[in-house]
Parts: structure tokens; C-alpha cells; sequence
């Protein structure tokens, strides 16, 4: 893994990119021996596009055929390189499952990943085994019985705050499992799909489609709220049946403190 460029050597401008991404057919974010990732198209064509050797730091990590709306990363470019044009240079060279969304000159505070203050997320679930529409097969996750929305917002509220989410996400060597969340609510749209907003200081590795899981148990009456607390209590590991597929989940949000993003 790249250790974070804190500040960029002199001669060099920071860029903050926004880009949104359709993650189906590539294994995550993270360059992957002999695997196709989003990290490793972006920084094949940035390092094209200015002549130089990049490395991209990412606001967050997703996961094997996660989606994003909303991502942000920075790079340090050559002072030379002609912003003006980029993003349109960029989106001429990448897949149409990548978009460059906005490039920005920012200061050397701000950082993509340790100057965000909250990532946000969706979740999109059909339930109830109705027939998914070809056009969502690939950003909506099927589900084959009804959810009781109620349930599924009173199972979330339980999860609300500051607490060790070892249940609920893969355990990683050294990294902390203490989280913040601060938002998790269901709606069902007008077409009857149920989606999650959902957004924490930070995630860890499936942290979101293991919670998604744990609260569909609830909302399909297999388990009761006493159960989610329980595991949250007990840190007692959910399991692999019940995380949720990769394919309902898109990053839609990063936020910065504003002395971070003033340019």
C-alpha cells in the first residue's frame, strides 16, 4: 500500500477529483496484483495525460463491484500540467464505466482521505421477489421477501453513534473497528425500491453490507431488535449469509471540514 502524499514536493500542484463509477466489472478500488481495479485505470490515465508518475490517495475504499456517485481522490501533478481540459482529456481515455466528474487545484491541507469528516452511502434493495428491471440488475440488490420499513429503521436507529462494529465488518490486522455512525434511515421510493442513507466518520472493510444484512433480519422477522443489540453488545461476528451483495452499494457523498477544501 502507497503511504499518503501529506504534501507534494515543490513544483508540483494538488488536484481534488471527484469521479463516479460503475464498479461491476473491476475488484474494488484498491490496485490488486493481476486484478482490474478502479485505482489502477485512474492512475494509468492521469500519469498518461501528464507525463508523469502518479500515485492517487482515495477519500474510501470500495469494495469489489461496489458503485460510486461521489468519490474523491487527490494527486500531485507536474506545475505545468494544463487543468483547463482535464477532466475531458481523462473521460476520452477511461472506460465509459468511469466518469471524471470535476478537477480542482487545491492547497497541500487538504488531504482525500484524512481531512474527510463523513462518507456517505446508499443501499437499494427490491424486495418482496419482484422482478428486478433489467436496466437496476447491476445497482439494486433483490431481496425475496418484504421488509417491514418500520423495522428496518428501528433496527438501524439501534446502531446509531460511537461503538466497536467488530460484528459487523472483516477483521483486519491493525485496524480499528470504532466508528461513528452518524445517519442510517430507510425510505421506500415512489417505485417501491427500499434505500438506505447511510454515513459514518469513517467504514470498515464490508462494514455497510453487514449491517444492511443484520437489519433485513429484523425486518423480515427472523430476528428481533434485542438481537442487533446483542451484537453490538457482544461484538459477536454476523455472518457470512448474512452480508449483502456488493451491487446495491454506491459511495454517494465525501465531506470535508471547509478549511480543508478552501483552494
Amino acid at each position: 500500500m502507497s503511504e499518503p502524499t501529506l504534501y507534494p514536493e515543490s513544483g508540483f500542484l494538488r488536484l481534488r477529483i471527484d469521479l463516479a463509477y460503475d464498479g461491476t466489472n473491476y475488484s474494488g478500488w484498491a490496485k490488486q496484483p493481476d486484478q482490474r481495479t478502479i485505482q489502477e485505470e485512474i492512475e494509468k490515465a492521469i500519469s498518461t495525460a501528464t507525463q508523469s508518475p502518479i500515485e492517487s490517495i482515495v477519500a474510501g475504499r470500495t469494495d469489489a463491484g461496489v458503485h460510486a456517485t461521489g468519490q474523491v481522490i487527490h494527486v500531485d501533478v507536474p506545475e505545468a500540467t494544463e487543468v483547463d481540459g482535464l477532466a475531458f482529456k481523462l473521460n476520452c481515455m477511461l472506460d465509459e464505466d468511469i466518469r471524471i466528474l470535476q478537477i480542482r487545484v487545491m492547497t497541500t491541507e487538504f488531504h482525500a482521505r484524512f481531512t474527510a469528516t463523513a462518507r456517505s452511502y446508499s443501499y437499494t434493495i427490491l424486495d418482496g421477489n419482484r422482478v428486478l428491471p433489467p436496466l437496476h440488475r447491476l445497482d439494486v440488490a433483490p431481496w425475496y421477501r418484504t421488509l417491514d420499513i418500520d423495522l428496518l429503521n428501528s433496527a438501524s436507529a439501534l446502531l446509531l453513534g460511537s461503538h466497536d462494529f467488530a460484528a459487523f465488518c472483516k477483521f483486519r490486522e491493525g485496524a480499528t473497528t470504532v466508528r461513528n455512525l452518524v445517519r442510517f434511515h430507510w425510505i421506500r421510493n415512489e417505485e417501491g425500491y427500499l434505500i438506505a442513507d447511510i454515513a459514518a466518520d469513517a467504514f470498515c472493510y464490508s462494514m455497510v453490507r453487514n449491517l444492511v444484512g443484520a437489519v433485513v433480519c429484523v425486518a423480515e422477522g427472523r430476528n428481533n431488535l434485542d438481537w442487533i443489540a446483542g451484537m453490538l453488545a457482544n461484538k459477536e461476528r454476523v455472518p457470512d449469509s448474512l452480508v449483502f451483495e456488493a451491487r446495491g452499494l454506491s459511495l454517494r457523498h465525501v465531506e470535508y471540514s471547509p478549511d480543508s477544501t478552501s483552494e
